[in-house]
């Protein structure tokens, strides 16, 4: 690979070196080699997520969606490559979430890792709910006047709320 196939990140705390894919088609996009695709993030998940930020109307090119999924591609690749680093020094082989955290506190990415461990804390407390409420499908039915009532749409608008206005 040639020294312009390589990105030096030294702003972050650990520096590194990722290699980025190189559009190789006769159309000058990387879409046309199926090879090239490998590894890469599902371009239609892309476009999906980009749409949902944008206005109905708005339109996103085909060389938009390829360039997000190439830097959302590495920014996973360089993050989890420090989880799996972390994980490689503690003799353990599974990443948990609480390793990506870690891994972008490291990184200098504090931001994002505060919003991840934030959403890892709302996932546990859901699967605990679930595993809650399956638990006592799987028991006698409790009379009307003890059932838990939850609204899941009231409840992700509040949590929603809270993070636009920095709480948590």
């Amino acid at each position: 690979m040639n020294r312009e196939d390589f990105i030096n990140f030294s702003g972050f705390t650990q520096p590194g070196r990722i290699s980025l894919p190189r559009a190789t088609s006769s159309t000058g996009s990387a879409s046309g080699d199926s090879s090239a695709q490998e590894g890469l993030l599902p371009i239609a998940n892309i476009g999906r997520i980009m749409k949902e930020v944008l206005p109905p109307e708005a339109k996103v090119s085909k060389r938009a969606k390829e360039t997000i999924q190439e830097c959302a591609t590495e920014f996973i690749g360089f993050v989890t490559g420090e989880a799996s680093e972390r994980c490689r020094r503690e003799r353990r082989k599974t990443v948990n979430g609480d390793d990506i955290c870690h891994a972008m506190r490291s990184l200098g990415l504090d931001h994002y890792a505060g919003a991840m461990h934030r959403y890892l804390q709302r996932y546990r407390e859901g699967e605990e709910l679930a595993a809650a409420l399956n638990n006592r499908r799987r028991s006698p039915p409790l009379p009307d006047d003890d059932m838990i009532q939850i609204d899941v749409t009231a409840e992700l608008s509040i949590s929603r709320g809270h993070e636009k206005h920095g709480r948590n």
